[in-house]
């Protein structure tokens, strides 16, 4: 097991996450509406509506939020939104997957392929580029958890298969089935995680100097601020050097 790599953030930036919370709980809401629509409304009883309430938690979403998102399901004449994953590349070639829950397909394209075209992108087809990602699961700790052995030492006794450790967190990394057993494990340990959900995790990544970050940065923005993205994962990997340049 892997355990002294730098963590670096492949999901779109943080800072951005925190300062747009309501679109953020949007966003959280329905993927807590599809899981109990897909399932059970209980979380016990359902794995993905209970990632997508951990998720939630993780975040501060109010309760009555997340309650409000399940009984949601059970109303006759809402929303029907359905899963739809884009995937394309980015400038300096950087391979990015778009995870979205849109009720209306064509809307939703439309906005992903104008992100990608007016941002030094280009959208390509199913399977063009998640062949070069894992699927795993992921469980991020802040870094105040724990020192890097500690969290180390929990995540080998858990069944984690790696560890990335760094100024900014943990990032813990397990099969994909191990998900939810592994992050109870985790939580008796380390206490609650800050995030655990299913992740595409890149086989290579691709550094990025300062002028291709910033466009880089400028569509991940983009693709973020649809209200039908959920999620986007890539495989670049941005230096701290040029993070701080770029503020």
């Amino acid at each position: 097991m892997a355990g002294h790599s730098k963590f670096k953030n492949i999901m779109h930036r943080k800072g951005a996450q925190d300062k747009k919370r309501s679109a953020m709980f949007s966003k959280l809401s329905r993927e807590i509406t599809v899981a109990a629509k897909m399932g059970m409304p209980d979380p016990d009883m359902n794995p993905r509506l209970r990632l997508a309430v951990n998720a939630a938690k993780a975040q501060s979403m109010p309760k009555d939020n997340i309650q409000r998102a399940i009984d949601k399901a059970a109303q006759a004449g809402g929303e029907d939104y359905e899963e739809v994953r884009y995937e394309g590349y980015g400038p300096g070639g950087v391979a990015l997957i778009v995870e979205a829950l849109t009720d209306n397909r064509n809307r939703t394209a439309t906005n992903v392929r104008t992100a990608f075209s007016k941002n030094g992108g280009n959208l390509g087809s199913e399977g063009s580029v998640s062949h070069g990602f894992e699927r795993l699961g992921l469980i991020e700790y802040p870094a105040g958890a724990g020192d890097e052995d500690t969290v180390l030492e929990a995540a080998i006794k858990a069944g984690a298969d790696d560890v990335e450790s760094g100024e900014d967190g943990h990032a813990i990394w397990t099969a994909a089935d191990a998900l939810h057993e592994v992050a109870a494990s985790l939580e008796e340990t380390l206490g609650e995680a800050e995030g655990v959900k299913l992740a595409w995790k890149p086989t290579v990544t691709v550094a990025m100097d300062e002028g291709g970050a910033a466009t880089l940065l400028r569509l991940v923005d983009t693709l973020d601020d649809d209200d039908d993205v959920q999620t986007v994962w890539g495989n670049y990997d941005i230096p701290d050097d040029v993070m701080e340049k770029l503020g």
